[in-house]
C-alpha cells in the first residue's frame, strides 16, 4: 500500500496521505512519496487544481516521531537535514505551483501537518479538528514555513503566542483569527473540498499562478531561517529528552538547553 494515493478526478488530482494508522505521521517514504506526488500534479499540465487531504480521521500530525527518536539517537547532528530535503521543497511545492491547492483538513491537523495546510491556498475544515503549532510541547521551533504562514495569516502577536505555548485551537477559532478556511460537519469535507477544487479548476488557472507567485514573497527566508534553528535544536538535550518523553507518554522536564 503506497503511503500516498494520487488520483485524477478530471482536471482535479487528489492527493492523500495515507497512514491512517499513524494519522498520517510523516516518516521517510511518507516525505519523498509527497513530494513526488506533489511535483507529479504540478508539472502536468491536465491538472489546474489539487486536492491535499489525509485518509482516516486525521489529517496529519507532522513528522513521525518514533522515526525520529531513531534519528536522533544514530546521528543527531544531521537528524534535521529532512528539514532542508522533505520538509522544504514538498511546502514550496504547495505554496508555489502554477495551480490552486486546497487542503481538505479532515481531523488532527498538528505541526508540520498545519503547515502543510497552511502552506496551501485554501482549507476546508473538519469542525471537530484539533489544531496545534506542537512544536514547543519537544522543544523545537517551527518550520515548514509555519514562521511565516501563520503569521500572515493571523498576525505576529497571537502566532508567536500560539507557537510558545503549543495550545490546541479550533477550526472555527482559526478562521476567525484570519486563517481562511470554510469549517463543515467531518462527513461533509470530502465533498466540500471537491467541489471547491472543482470551482477553482474551471477558473483562470493563469491568473491564479500569478497571484501564487506574488503572495509567496517571504517564504524563501522563511524556510531557510527555520532550517538553522531547527538544527540547532535538534542537537539540544531538552529536544531530545521531550522525545522520548512523548513517546513513552510522560510528561518532558525541560532544563533550557
Amino acid at each position: 500500500m503506497s503511503e500516498v494515493e494520487v488520483d485524477r478526478l478530471g482536471a482535479v488530482a487528489v492527493v492523500t496521505l495515507n497512514r491512517p494508522k499513524r494519522r498520517n505521521a510523516l516518516d521517510a517514504a511518507t516525505k519523498a512519496q509527497l513530494r513526488a506526488g506533489l511535483q507529479d500534479v504540478a508539472d502536468d499540465a491536465s491538472v489546474r487544481a489539487v486536492l491535499l487531504t489525509g485518509a482516516g480521521d486525521g489529517f496529519c500530525v507532522g513528522q513521525d516521531l518514533a522515526e525520529h527518536a531513531d534519528a536522533l539517537r544514530a546521528d543527531p547532528a544531521h537528524a534535521f537535514d529532512t528539514v532542508e530535503r522533505d520538509y522544504a521543497p514538498i511546502v514550496r511545492l504547495l505554496a508555489t505551483m502554477d495551480k490552486p491547492v486546497v487542503a481538505g483538513v479532515n481531523g488532527t491537523c498538528v505541526g508540520a501537518g498545519l503547515a502543510l495546510a497552511l502552506a496551501c491556498d485554501l482549507r476546508v475544515f473538519a469542525e471537530d479538528a484539533t489544531l496545534a503549532t506542537a512544536f514547543s510541547a519537544i522543544g523545537l521551533t517551527c518550520d515548514s514555513g509555519l514562521s511565516a504562514s501563520l503569521a500572515a495569516a493571523i498576525g505576529a502577536s497571537r502566532a508567536r503566542e500560539l507557537v510558545l505555548r503549543g495550545s490546541t485551537f479550533t477550526p472555527a477559532e482559526a478562521v476567525a483569527w484570519g486563517v481562511s478556511g470554510t469549517v463543515v460537519p467531518r462527513a461533509d469535507v470530502e465533498a466540500t473540498a471537491r467541489a471547491l477544487a472543482a470551482e477553482l479548476a474551471a477558473g483562470p488557472t493563469a491568473a491564479y499562478a500569478a497571484t501564487k507567485r506574488l503572495f509567496a514573497g517571504g517564504l524563501e527566508a522563511a524556510l531557510a531561517a527555520e532550517a538553522r534553528e531547527q538544527a540547532a535544536l535538534g542537537v539540544s538535550s531538552d529536544h531530545r529528552a521531550a522525545v522520548e518523553a512523548f513517546l513513552t507518554k510522560q510528561k518532558p522536564t525541560f532544563a533550557g538547553h
